[in-house]
């Protein structure tokens, strides 16, 4: 009751404002309700105001407005805008994998390709690269070439081709010149051939073996298939315009190409032209040098490649070509110590002085059925 009538009296405030309020009865305040009054005169003006509305009735409530159709909105998306036209509802049957879109499962982007088997949310795998190929390996040329081991001289002597390394990773015996493995007795300039020790022909590669070649004196090895052999490996040195220069020098004087020690090791003895080094396993046999200008003495110590003197020709009178003679003694099962096959061991020692391969020449054929030399009768060879 009390709210009404403080309702009351702010109406009747609101209506002094609009030009005055005489009395107000809301319902409930007591008393008969109100009669309806005829139709009379128009309300003069100041007159206190209309009557009082019936009770149930909005005295403030606004006209209502034309009733229009108002458009569907979308519980989702809201109404449509100008720019962004609503979109038409996609059936149930139609919406990707039968279900209908709901505020879990956000609708697809139209604007990603329809490809039900590529994940959006995936990087795309680039496409592999075509790979540049290898580079070949490049061909190491040959520094010098060589004949198979045991191929000797036709006519010449028979060799041993089931050869090993017998004295792996020494260092060549000559320091830093050209050598060529050859004989001395049956190539140019020799006691059997003939003709001129500086020949340019005796300067060329390949090399050839000459262990096991034939000799006079009765010295053999159980590695060569007769006795009365050559046991060692000839060397000739430099150029033929070297061999020209030395063979003009006096015997003592020669000294242009060094000789050198092939493993460490002592010297065991000293010769008339010969000069011994034993190192761990092997005796290493240096003939021809020039016995004037050693650089070492009997029991000095030396290490793989120290000097040791020159290549010269000295032979204890004997006359013999400008040289190298060398050779290799080893304590094998069953025979004690013997010279061993050096040709191969030369070889590689050569190969890494060269910082190079050689290149060994196929097998000739018919050697021993075409001699090229024949030792003349009663020919005695020494060395």
């Amino acid at each position: 009751m009390l709210k009404a009538r403080l309702s009351a009296i702010g109406v009747c405030g609101v209506l002094m404002l609009l030009g005055g309020c005489d009395f107000v009865r809301l319902p409930g305040d007591g008393g008969p309700p109100p009669e309806t009054p005829e139709p009379g005169p128009a309300i003069p003006p100041g007159a206190p105001g209309p009557p009082p509305p019936e009770p149930g009735e909005d005295p403030w409530a606004l006209p209502p407005l034309e009733e229009e159709e108002a458009p569907a909105v979308d519980p989702v998306d809201g109404p449509p805008t100008e720019e962004e036209p609503a979109s038409p509802e996609m059936p149930v049957d139609e919406a990707p994998g039968g279900e209908t879109p709901t505020d879990e499962t956000p609708a697809e982007d139209p604007a990603l390709p329809d490809d039900p088997g590529t994940d959006p949310g995936e990087p795309e795998t680039p496409e592999p690269q075509p790979q540049p190929e290898p580079e070949p390996e490049p061909v190491v040329e040959p520094v010098f070439s060589f004949h198979a081991p045991g191929a000797l001289l036709a006519g010449s002597g028979g060799g041993f081709s089931e050869q090993i390394v017998h004295a792996p990773g020494i260092v060549f015996p000559i320091k830093s010149a050209p050598a060529f493995l050859q004989s001395q007795v049956f190539m140019f300039g020799g006691g059997v051939a003939g003709g001129d020790q500086c020949d340019a022909r005796n300067y060329e590669y390949p090399w050839r073996d000459n262990f096991c070649e034939t000799r006079s004196a009765n010295r053999g090895s159980p590695f060569c298939p007769v006795n009365r052999i050559h046991q060692g490996q000839d060397i000739r040195v430099g150029t033929a315009a070297d061999c020209n220069t030395l063979r003009r020098q006096s015997a003592a004087q020669r000294g242009i190409h060094e000789v050198v020690a092939v493993e460490d090791g002592v010297i065991s003895s000293i010769g008339t032209y010969t000069v011994k080094l034993r190192g761990e396993g092997s005796i290493y046999n240096y003939m021809h040098l020039n016995m004037n200008r050693l650089a070492v003495t009997a029991g000095q110590f030396v290490k793989a490649g120290d000097l040791i003197g020159y290549v010269s020709n000295d032979f204890g009178g004997t006359p013999t070509t400008i040289h190298l003679h060398f050779e290799i003694t080893q304590n094998t099962a069953g025979n004690g110590w013997v010279h061993v096959p050096p040709y191969l061991s030369l070889v590689e020692a050569y190969e890494r002085r060269e910082n190079g391969p050689g290149e060994q020449l196929e097998p000739e054929i018919g050697i021993a059925s075409a001699p090229d030399w024949v030792i003349p009768e009663g020919y005695e060879i020494i060395e």
